[in-house]
């Protein structure tokens, strides 16, 4: 089953489950702000994303470059911050079975459609 880790306020995010509704498929939408996701389902996402846990983090959020740009941290230290700051993670996240792409741009969720 297709997933979409979404947040409605976010534009790119809305996009993503525009193109997932007009796509006929069957999914679930996931409001991971809400519904935070566990440690371990986190790193199964990184891990399908075949990406780093930094490369995940929305850098450009305040509380990012506010309180941990430059500093060094350790993988797990950048997961754990983004499950107690979930607006760290990026979006939306697409995951189809064993592969999964972030939405940026729109267009990348046809890959693993």
């Amino acid at each position: 089953m297709i997933k979409i880790y979404h947040n409605n306020r976010c534009s790119k995010s809305r996009a993503g489950l525009k193109l997932l509704e007009d796509s006929g498929k069957e999914f679930e939408i996931i409001n991971y702000l809400e519904n935070i996701p566990s440690k371990t389902e986190l790193k199964k996402i990184i891990s399908i994303l075949k990406m780093r846990p930094i490369d995940l983090v929305r850098k450009n959020e305040l509380i990012w470059k506010e309180n941990f740009k430059n500093k060094k941290l350790s993988d797990d230290e950048i997961i754990d911050l983004m499950l107690t700051n979930t607006k760290l993670i990026e979006r939306p996240i697409i995951i189809n079975e064993n592969k999964g792409v972030i939405g940026r741009p729109t267009e990348k969720i046809l890959e693993i459609l």
